[in-house]
């Protein structure tokens, strides 16, 4: 994740980190990408079954019922060794984690034992007694999917009418007092909507949004050739700073996010070198601090059938099974290659990586997106950097 927000408008500084001792224990969640543990968010894939059938699932998700997946009592015995472990956050999704009748006592559970509990929903389900239901429970955050305004959302999401349904999820969210957020994935079909997007954000009052790259995985994969090219990549994160920077000199503060490509941290501090290098040392130090790509470190992902994986997009890198280890083990485990690599993923990339300058900062960027280009430790074909910048640095 790169806080635009954070960075490029000051609403974070080095020493509001430094204050918590960088621990993911003590961190606020706005902070806990910059800390130095790095324990895992665990993303709970807790259904496949989903009620929508969007062309860019990563889980390949339909609307009918999947065997196998972990049961409530198979579920806490995951939180509980999640919670000793030290995960700071369990999130719980999907396909869509309100199919799940038993979704609320589980996230109760966790907060329970002291876990920040998030849900990734379509929101299409939220109605005002579940948003009061999550309210009550003390849930951190809900972050609902929107890919553009209405008739994009629905073409994307295969269904007429479920924009409607999820912004009246998104007010539910925020009449019940609980924290809402919007999930954009963004590529050439939805990318002309973005500037509508920031419109929305104003007229909601929405407090949070996520610019997700296009990861190619599940359906996500056949959407590849509709990624967009290096230039629209560059040319949509100067947007997002531009449309970030009115809202903040206009009085309002969101948390606007980019997320999945990181290679949009390198570009976003040349930015803020270019405008204001003493806030550029401030970024810098941010940005070290944050590591890049997390996969396999910061963040994991356990199936609705208990296998663990790396991240929730890389479905065929399974690490073990919660049926069979605990979490805690699976991930600690030093014998299992592609774990201790993605831990110290600097000596393992090659190419464009390798000497780039700005490895310690994007961390390698996306695997999986190396990966589904031919070669695990190779460059992200989504790197949108050039020659000249990979391998200049000025600090």
């Amino acid at each position: 994740m790169i806080g635009i927000s954070k960075l490029y408008c000051g609403a974070v500084e080095p020493s509001d980190v430094l204050r918590y001792g960088r621990q993911s224990g003590k961190l606020p969640a706005h902070l806990l990408q910059f800390s130095a543990d790095k324990k895992p968010v665990v993303v709970w894939n807790m259904t496949r079954r989903c009620n929508l059938k969007c062309i860019h699932c990563y889980s390949n998700s339909a609307d009918m019922n999947y065997p196998d997946e972990l049961t409530t009592e198979e579920g806490k015995k995951l939180i509980d060794d999640l919670a000793q472990f030290g995960s700071p956050v369990i999130l719980f999704s999907g396909g869509e984690p309100l199919l799940r009748p038993d979704l609320i006592e589980l996230a109760q559970y966790a907060t329970d034992r002291g876990m920040r509990a998030v849900i990734s929903t379509n929101g299409t389900l939220i109605t005002k007694e579940i948003a009061a239901r999550l309210k009550k429970i003390g849930l951190s955050y809900v972050g609902v999917s929107l890919d553009g305004l209405e008739k994009t959302h629905d073409r994307f999401r295969g269904k007429k009418g479920a924009f409607a349904a999820a912004l009246d999820g998104l007010r539910n969210c925020r009449e019940a007092g609980v924290k809402v957020g919007i999930r954009f994935t963004v590529n050439k079909y939805n990318l002309s909507d973005v500037p509508a997007m920031f419109d929305l954000l104003r007229k909601e009052k929405i407090e949070r949004m996520c610019f997700y790259h296009l990861v190619y995985s599940g359906r996500g994969s056949r959407l590849r050739d509709e990624d967009l090219t290096h230039e629209e990549t560059r040319r949509l994160l100067d947007l997002i700073a531009g449309e970030t920077r009115q809202m903040f000199d206009s009085g309002l503060s969101p948390e606007i996010l980019t997320v999945d490509n990181h290679a949009d941290g390198p570009y976003l501090y040349l930015k803020i070198r270019q405008e204001n290098r003493e806030r550029a040392a401030e970024v810098l130090e941010l940005l070290e601090m944050n590591e890049g790509n997390s996969s396999g470190q910061g963040i994991g992902c356990v199936s609705w059938d208990g296998e663990v994986y790396p991240d929730q997009f890389w479905r065929n890198q399974p690490l073990g099974n919660v049926r069979l280890k605990p979490f805690s083990e699976i991930w600690l485990d030093e014998k299992n290659e592609l774990l201790s690599k993605l831990k110290d993923k600097k000596k393992h990339v090659h190419g464009r990586c390798a000497s780039c300058c700005w490895l310690t900062v994007c961390g390698g960027n996306f695997r999986a997106r190396a990966e589904s280009a031919g070669d695990v430790w190779g460059p992200d074909p989504a790197c949108y950097l050039n020659d000249e910048e990979i391998s200049r640095r000025e600090d």
